[in-house]
């Protein structure tokens, strides 16, 4: 321990990722013009590798691979190597992980790519082990193989990849063909319908075998398609596809039942045994989902689980200065004793544990009953454990339980001859003794970097909940949250974004030497995120600061040519391509919901140029909006807002007044995916009432608090009665 341990250049850098890197014998530079120019100068090639903090698979290279000193040494010899962090530099990431798709037919990360001197790529993987093997040739072969290739063909090479970057770019253009126009709503989200019919697992829920992806961009589309055919068959199936999985996924194995939250995703198609990291971005959307179920069906259940996830998320991803933290790892040591990682310990059980924390024997239960045998019961426990080997291939699980719901509490309050509302209390006890337990296990590692683009989804998530469930704390953590983003990822001076800060020493929030600027989905989440916060609480401040960040979102990243928006912004000379994504995955593509935000953000302002550039942002994805919906569900809910015209809900009245807290506890109750909220309080000089000259004319009837439905600026008589509101709604 006296002995400094060696360290490379990433000992400088905040992003926890680079950090776990910095003790490598690996010569590790960040992304930047230092590495660039010794490239250059010394006519290397660099290797460049990317990752993340909670990647299983990024933790396995760099124990066989980069900790190896033999196999550090061949990469220091012959390579500049780089380290990047994709959650801090999306844009790197996306860059190289398009030449490593359309070369090698897949992607993933670890990332591992070789670039000429001048950056451009010409072979690239993801994970190596580190010695060749029967089917796989292994790290050590492949460096020194390209470093040979480098010496004997350099000339071949440059050429190589001079192809393959035109090649590139001729590929990854997202632009309007012609005179496009946006693709009509009824063919496509009567295709986005039928292609996610089609994929449904009618059992367990969900849209694929397995892995199962929690994907909240395709339970959000089926609820909007819903609204707009309540009445057909369609409609309702829906609505049953979208509640279906909300409640598989909350009874599976991948929602935390001890520690709540939601792992990223599931390997079995039951939502049983999941990857186990926990991702901010997956919390934010599936809150705010959850929170639209229970609107929509009044059902508790659903309420529960968002409220689960926001207590998670308010416990262990929050910063004390407001902000919201990005993941926690999958990997943690079993006890404190122990010497490596495994995949879920924090998380698992086995049966003697379990039976150990919880002896208790079960008043007024049919048989000799302990709290264990109904705990074991209600949750799947098996004595030699529940995770089937298939999908433990490094038997990390043997023996270990993950918790599923196997049945409901009627079924499983009968068994034992219990009644279900004292069975729920029993397992109330159950979960809170495994909690206390479980908090005495080291806790896997906490990516405490703070971004603006997941915070914005995080903010959201609060804001939504907040409001449909009437819950102010939400509102208030929501409201903090865009303060802290206000004051640490917002430069009032040139009015941008900055992409990411970091939790510092004593809790302080710190900022790299040199803070990466934001990217496109920064801007956009953050004015999503505004545009929530100002219909949950009403405080003009952020829908002002909502439409400032949208002004120079379009400053900064739109094509005046093709359309839509870029993901980078133009004056990086390092990147080699500006990319436009064509994917609504984990979160939704950032261009699919700029289109909602410019329409809210049209209706706030009046500026009808707004409602034009959603129109072409649609039009330059129209071929793919008819052909492949299902790749883009976000933005085919989009397109229908946009054919049927938002339509401004103004509740005139004293925002303290009861009368008017009614009237916006009615709105909040009914989900109307094409609405935008406002409150005209009377206040001619506040910032509404500047934008929207129209307001002015709009007045309490009887003094009552009264509300109006708005189109297009020309709106509908008065109502007084929540009643008479509900039914315009």
């Amino acid at each position: 321990p006296s002995m400094p341990r060696h360290a490379n250049r990433l000992i400088n850098e905040k992003s926890p990722y680079l950090l776990q890197h910095a003790h490598n014998p690996v010569d590790w530079y960040p992304w930047g013009q230092e590495a660039f120019d010794k490239a250059k100068k010394e006519n290397k090639l660099i290797f460049l590798s990317v990752g993340y903090s909670t990647c299983h698979w990024c933790h396995v290279m760099e124990e066989e691979s980069f900790k190896n000193k033999e196999i550090g040494e061949i990469m220091n010899k012959n390579f500049v190597c780089i380290k990047v962090d994709r959650e801090e530099r999306p844009d790197v990431d996306k860059v190289y992980m398009t030449f490593v798709q359309a070369t090698s037919g897949g992607g993933g990360w670890p990332m591992s790519v070789w670039l000429t001197p001048d950056l451009k790529p010409f072979v690239g993987g993801t994970y190596f082990p580190p010695e060749d093997g029967v089917h796989r040739v292994g790290f050590r072969t492949v460096l020194l193989r390209i470093a040979e290739q480098w010496k004997e063909n350099k000339d071949a090479l440059l050429k190589n990849s001079q192809k393959i970057l035109e090649a590139l770019l001729h590929r990854s253009e997202i632009h309007v063909q012609g005179q496009e126009s946006p693709p009509p709503s009824k063919e496509v989200m009567a295709t986005c319908f039928q292609q996610l019919s089609n994929s449904y697992d009618e059992d367990y829920g969900g849209f694929s075998e397995s892995p199962k992806f929690p994907t909240p961009v395709n339970l959000n589309f089926l609820f909007t398609y819903w609204a707009l055919h309540r009445t057909t068959p369609e409609g309702a199936r829906a609505l049953q596809m979208a509640l279906h999985t909300l409640k598989m996924m909350a009874h599976g194995g991948i929602h935390d039942h001890i520690g709540q939250g939601f792992h990223r995703y599931s390997t079995d198609q039951h939502w049983h045994v999941p990857h186990f990291e926990k991702m901010l971005y997956d919390q934010g959307q599936l809150a705010a989902t959850y929170s639209r179920a229970f609107q929509i069906s009044g059902d508790e259940f659903f309420a529960d689980v968002a409220k689960d996830i926001l207590l998670y998320v308010s416990r262990d991803l929050s910063d004390q200065a407001g902000g919201f933290y990005s993941a926690e790892d999958a990997d943690s040591y079993p006890t404190t004793t122990s010497g490596e990682k495994r995949e879920g310990a924090f998380c698992v059980w086995t049966a003697e544990e379990i039976q150990a924390l919880l002896p208790d024997s079960v008043e007024g239960a049919t048989e000799e009953t302990t709290l264990g045998d109904v705990f074991m019961n209600h949750y799947g426990v098996k004595e030699t454990g529940n995770v089937s080997p298939m999908k433990d291939p490094h038997q990390e699980l043997k023996g270990k339980n993950v918790l599923i719901v196997r049945s409901s509490l009627e079924l499983t309050a009968a068994r034992f001859g219990l009644e279900p509302g004292r069975l729920d209390v029993l397992l109330q006890e159950g979960r809170q003794r495994l909690s206390s337990a479980r908090a005495q296990r080291p806790r896997p590692h906490l990516d405490t970097k703070m971004l603006a683009a997941w915070n914005g989804l995080m903010i959201s998530g609060f804001a939504q909940a907040g409001a449909v469930l009437a819950e102010q704390k939400y509102v208030s953590r929501a409201a903090q949250a865009a303060a802290f983003l206000r004051r640490h990822l917002f430069d009032p001076a040139s009015g941008r974004l900055l992409r990411s800060c970091y939790q510092g020493k004593d809790n302080t929030v710190e900022q790299s030497s040199v803070p990466i600027q934001g990217f496109l989905e920064d801007y956009v989440f953050v004015i999503q995120a505004l545009f929530d916060l100002y219909e949950a609480s009403l405080e003009q401040g952020w829908l002002e600061w909502a439409l400032q960040l949208q002004h120079m979102q379009d400053k900064l990243f739109w094509d005046p040519k093709g359309f839509a928006y870029f993901s980078s912004e133009a004056d990086d000379p390092s990147l080699l391509l500006r990319l436009k994504d064509d994917q609504d995955g984990a979160e939704p593509t950032a261009n699919s919901v700029t289109v909602t935000n410019l329409l809210r953000a049209a209706c706030y302002s009046g500026r009808t140029e707004w409602v034009e550039k959603a129109g072409q942002v649609l039009a330059a994805y129209s071929e793919r909006l008819r052909k492949i919906p299902i790749a883009l569900p976000e933005m085919a809910r989009a397109t229908t807002i946009f054919h049927h015209t938002l339509k401004q809900v103004v509740i005139c009245g004293d925002p303290q007044g009861e009368d008017t807290k009614e009237m916006l506890r009615c709105v909040h109750s009914i989900f109307s995916p094409n609405k935008v909220l406002m409150l005209a309080d009377g206040d001619s000089s506040g910032f509404l009432y500047r934008q929207l000259p129209f307001l002015a004319s709009l007045e309490r009837k009887d003094g009552k608090a009264t509300a109006y439905l708005c189109s297009n600026f020309a709106c509908s008589l008065p109502v007084t009665s929540p009643q008479e509101l509900r039914g315009m709604l």
